[in-house]
Order: C-alpha cells, then sequence, then structure tokens
C-alpha cells in the first residue's frame, strides 16, 4: 500500500498507575512515561510503515501535569508526518478521571525510521491527511522537520 490515512495507524494505550510507576515525589515517574510513550510511538509507525522501526529523535517532550497512584493514564499515538523513510508521530498522555474526562499530561513528538530486513531504511506508504486537524498538525510536522534539520546542521 502506498498511501495510509492517520486512522489507520491510530494507536491507544491504558495503564493503571501502581506504586513501582511512582517516582520520589509521589508522581508518575518521568521515565517510565518516556519508555511508554516510546511503545506507543513504536506501534504507530509499525502500523503505518508495515516494518520494523528504530526510534531516532524524541522531539518536544513536555510535562504538564502529574498523575499519581491508582490514576488511570491513555496514551493515545497518532501519525503527523511523514518522510521517505521517516516519521513523525505524536504521543498525547492523559489522565482518565473516573467519570471519563481527561487532562492532559503530557506531549511528544516522537521520530522513528522504518527498517527492512537488513535493518536499513525503508520507504513508507505517505500519509493522507482528511481532517483540517490533521493537515494542520502535517505543516507543523513539516516545520519541525526543517527546525531538527537546522539543528543537525548547527550542531545543537
Amino acid at each position: 500500500m502506498d498511501e495510509k490515512t492517520v486512522a489507520q495507524s491510530q494507536t491507544q494505550q491504558v495503564q493503571i498507575l501502581m506504586p513501582g510507576d511512582i517516582n520520589g515525589y509521589g508522581r508518575l515517574f518521568g521515565g517510565q512515561l518516556m519508555e511508554w510513550i516510546d511503545v506507543v510511538a513504536a506501534v504507530v509507525a509499525r502500523r503505518h510503515s508495515n516494518a520494523n522501526v528504530t526510534t531516532v529523535a524524541v522531539d518536544n517532550l513536555q510535562f504538564k501535569a502529574a498523575a499519581y497512584v491508582n490514576s488511570t493514564v491513555v496514551l493515545d499515538g497518532r501519525m503527523t508526518y511523514v518522510g521517505n523513510t521517516s516519521m513523525e508521530v505524536r504521543v498525547e498522555t492523559f489522565v482518565e478521571a473516573l467519570d471519563g474526562s481527561r487532562e492532559l499530561v503530557n506531549r511528544a513528538y516522537l521520530v522513528l525510521v522504518a527498517l527492512d530486513e537488513e535493518e536499513k531504511p525503508f520507504p513508507v506508504p505517505r500519509l493522507v491527511c482528511t481532517t483540517e486537524e490533521e493537515k494542520t498538525e502535517w505543516d507543523a510536522g513539516q516545520r519541525r522537520r526543517q527546525l531538527r534539520s537546522q539543528r543537525r546542521r548547527e550542531q545543537f
């Protein structure tokens, strides 16, 4: 398949926070959340590319609120931008209250690359954006890609 929609690879993971997920301040350990984010992003990228993937960049990881033991945490991953072999994935993390309402805890953008059987970069399907939100995210993804490229050139 040479193109896919955002919906075709969208992924959601749900966790109930346990004591082992908590840091010394009684909040969700950031490293644990980063692991879950990386897994969700990999699932999104694998579904989009139909290939194994590797994470090459974590971009713009912002912690906005805390989560505590027994919280329900929902991670929502979706494709935002694709290049030839690379894919940008947005993962948003929410704390979900018992009434179903959600508070944004974290938003992260990750770049992953599809790999062939020899672990070489592999071309990925085009991304079809079907909503205005997806088109806006695509445009922002292009800008983030330019900024990442500029940072590499400047060794920043």
